[in-house]
């Protein structure tokens, strides 16, 4: 992936891409003990039909000394449900993108949406660079959901074989770094990148091909789109962008009062249908939507 944003315009772009809403207080941490993936069915060709009612619950995670609070959102069900771990905007939250992310859950999927140290609503001293470290971050409230005890109701529906990285802007930056990460965790296997772009250090995209979604407003005051497109069109894995018209850099994705929120729920919800459930008819649902540029 060729270099697309030198750090000093990164950290002029990430100056406004937060999202609405205070994270909550913070929890105190408990240590991550990774541990082996407990075998779970894989996503087998068909999404759930039905829409769930939705719960949430905090979770307390940490890399070394790097809190991690994380709220996850999920289908009140027995069940067996694919992953997604979302990241947050500079200066956001988890709650800011309660509206996009209880869509996802009531689709069928667990989403693990953390708080990142450094550059969250709750921070004591926000570092835009410590976007650099938050793909670790990502993997580390992974390791967390794996390691809750067998007995746990939550670690009793995840389906850790079918998991996606997500985020919005510094956390669409930090999707982008979960899959160009040196080494790559493999266990994410589909990212969807809201309003984002790369690094901007020169990474590319690494391990075996995982499926992408970039959302972006063409017109967006933040985060250039085509800086985003740059990304989209060094990539040669299966693909798609979505072009939303406007100015919007968080509205669509925080907002169900925006006009363009049901487009990026309703694709979202189908490409990760698409690439955790395998689900072909979710795909075909894709390949109809106006503005999107599909390459699965």
């Amino acid at each position: 992936m060729r270099r697309v944003l030198a750090l000093p315009l990164l950290i002029l772009l990430l100056a406004g891409c937060s999202a609405v809403t205070p994270v909550e207080a913070p929890v105190a941490p408990s240590p991550v003990v990774p541990t082996t993936i407990a075998p779970s069915p894989a996503a087998a060709g068909h999404a759930p039909a039905k829409s769930f009612g939705v719960a949430t619950r905090t979770l307390r995670f940490q890399r070394g000394d790097r809190k991690l609070p994380t709220t996850v959102y999920y289908p009140k069900s027995s069940g067996h449900f694919p992953v997604v771990v979302f990241g947050h905007g500079l200066t956001g939250s988890p709650t800011g993108y309660a509206e996009l992310l209880r869509r996802w859950a009531a689709a069928g999927f667990v989403i693990a949406a953390p708080a990142f140290p450094h550059t969250s609503a709750g921070a004591a001293k926000v570092d835009v660079m410590d976007v650099l470290n938050q793909p670790a971050d990502v993997s580390a409230v992974l390791d967390g959901l794996t390691a809750l005890p067998g007995s746990d109701p939550l670690r009793k529906i995840l389906d850790l074989k079918a998991v996606a990285a997500a985020g919005h802007s510094a956390g669409g930056i930090t999707t982008v770094g979960v899959f160009s990460a040196q080494p790559r965790d493999p266990r994410f296997t589909a990212g969807i990148v809201l309003a984002g772009n790369s690094l901007g250090v020169g990474q590319t995209f690494t391990g075996t091909p995982a499926p992408m979604l970039f959302v972006h407003a063409d017109k967006d005051p933040v985060v250039p789109a085509y800086t985003d497109r740059a990304v989209f069109d060094a990539l040669s894995w299966p693909r798609a962008f979505l072009r939303l018209t406007g100015e919007g850099h968080s509205s669509p994705y925080v907002s169900r009062r925006d006009p363009q929120f049901s487009v990026v729920s309703s694709t979202t919800v189908d490409f990760l249908r698409w690439a955790l459930y395998r689900d072909s008819s979710a795909r075909a649902r894709l390949l109809r939507v106006r503005g999107l540029d599909a390459h699965l």
